[in-house]
């Protein structure tokens, strides 16, 4: 009789055949060797990737095994929010890690997300690029001008109580994940942040550690061109609302 996962790590996946191997056996091997006792599961949710993501998927299955890895594939593209509403109707534990598939968030830091959410019981663990002992690698200089800008002026306007509000490796307690998720209504980056808000106005305990960012290794960015000024016109909006 398997025992019930603590932990459920939700991986997004669209053209990640190169990554998610890499992906899955790094977060194994930190696991098995930081936090030996923890029980965590990873659902792989594939939005139909052309380039056979799903088939590595389920390589990976039968090399794990189901219990580690659950495939939970969907039709198209559907967006980020709603691919972590479908994993979170499959997932078993009661802490959600939300990270990228692309190798952006290094598994190392996995260990570290648990081992202080258990420190204070917090509600939400988020990693972060701007504090002491966090930064960025593989950017160019008008990229990480355009980041920093952009979280300047975010704890400018909304006082956040974390450096990095946009950032998408994070540890949520799954009912919380869950509330957050229904009632955001933003899209991209700017949904994020968000989440972020809504915790800090619901006085949910959040803590941080940092992290090193890593630009993709295979494959290409998904930011769009407009990103920018989505990002500015979802700032505006929440600033007011808030």
């Amino acid at each position: 009789m398997s025992t019930s996962p603590e932990f459920t790590i939700l991986l997004p996946t669209y053209n990640e055949r190169e990554n998610l191997p890499i992906v899955v056996a790094l977060i194994d091997e930190y696991m098995s060797n930081e936090l030996p006792s923890i029980v965590y599961e990873i659902i792989v949710i594939d939005d139909n990737s052309p380039d056979g993501t799903l088939a590595v998927g389920r390589e990976l299955q039968a090399l794990f095994g189901p219990e580690k890895i659950v495939l939970k594939p969907r039709s198209g593209k559907l967006g980020l929010g709603s691919a972590y509403i479908h994993g979170m109707k499959y997932a078993r534990g009661n802490f959600i890690i939300i990270m990228d598939a692309d190798l952006s968030h290094h598994p190392k830091y996995i260990p570290e997300f648990i081992r202080k959410q258990k420190e204070r019981n917090y509600d939400i663990v988020t990693g972060s690029r701007y504090m002491a002992g966090g930064g960025v690698a593989g950017w160019d200089l008008k990229r990480k001008i355009i980041s920093s800008g952009a979280n300047l002026l975010t704890q400018i306007c909304l006082r956040p109580p974390v450096s990095d509000v946009t950032g998408s490796f994070r540890l949520y307690r799954k009912e919380l994940l869950q509330e957050l998720i229904q009632k955001c209504q933003s899209k991209g980056y700017v949904f994020q942040m968000e989440m972020i808000v809504r915790a800090t106005k619901m006085e949910k305990k959040i803590a941080q550690i940092p992290i090193i960012f890593v630009d993709r290794l295979y494959g290409e960015s998904k930011l769009g061109g407009q990103e920018i000024f989505l990002f500015a016109k979802g700032l505006i909006k929440l600033a007011f609302q808030y």
